[in-house]
């Protein structure tokens, strides 16, 4: 990011999650991101209602029988993210760009692109989702030693890169002027219908972590769980104002490194 990092007295927010890549490694963590088996881990603590209904789970590409899929699906690989093939339409998709993609994505190693220790031995597998809504707005709790303190709002992340957005929402959804370079905002969101349950769900899942990022979906009347993040952005995406990099980074307390 063009900076001096300080890990010695780490103040904001990108240098803290650079701090907990190097000390805060639990093998814990491994199953919490790992897309599959993260669903083991969900149903304990909150139960498996919360889980998006799956078709399948295959440790290559050519154990996919695509035509045996339904007319729309979500193919994730488990171990790493932004590696997702979303068909709301079978008849339009490319299988073969599809394969593609699936295969590079199954060769690599997510830890070794920005050293998130828990990616480093995730076993590779493609896990076959049910498809939930178009566009899908997406929920990210960001949680503080278990508690809560802001919400990242996605919108048509999965659009043409014009139409999304990205905004920030303080516990109670009020929008803030926390921004990031390079990506806009849009005009405020509705409030989740379930969003007291959901703040409930983020609390529960993050009990215990120093910092973690809780991704939640509404759809339909229910809640989805998505995935949780130990190190969101990998620690690389700066703030448009310094001054809220240090504010998340106030909000991080770091254990006294032994």
């Amino acid at each position: 990011m063009g900076e001096k990092l300080d890990l010695e007295a780490p103040k904001t927010y990108n240098e803290k999650i650079q701090w907990l890549k190097l000390y805060d490694r639990k093998e814990a963590y491994t199953q919490q991101v790992d897309k599959y088996e993260v669903r083991a881990y969900i149903s304990e603590k909150i139960g498996s209602d919360y889980l998006v209904p799956i078709h399948g789970v295959y440790d290559s590409v050519e154990e996919i029988d695509w035509s045996n899929l339904p007319e729309k699906f979500v193919l994730k690989a488990t171990h790493g993210s932004r590696s997702n093939v979303i068909c709301d339409n079978k008849e339009k998709l490319d299988v073969e760009k599809a394969k593609k993609n699936l295969n590079k994505w199954m060769k690599r190693n997510w830890y070794w692109y920005g050293r998130a220790y828990p990616y480093k031995n995730i076993k590779p597998r493609i896990i076959c989702e049910e498809f939930l809504q178009d566009n899908i707005t997406d929920y990210k709790f960001m949680c503080f030693n278990g508690e809560p303190k802001q919400i990242q709002v996605h919108r048509d992340r999965h659009n043409d890169l014009a139409s999304k957005t990205l905004d920030f929402y303080d516990m109670n959804w009020n929008l803030t002027d926390i921004s990031r370079p390079n990506e806009k905002s849009g005009p405020k969101t509705e409030k989740p219908k379930r969003f007291d349950e959901m703040v409930a769900i983020a609390k529960t899942l993050s009990a215990g972590d120093i910092h973690v990022r809780v991704d939640l979906y509404e759809v339909g009347g229910k809640i989805f769980f998505g995935e949780k993040t130990f190190y969101s952005s990998s620690g690389f995406a700066p703030f448009t104002e310094k001054k809220d990099d240090y504010l998340l980074g106030s909000w991080i307390s770091l254990p006294i490194k032994k």
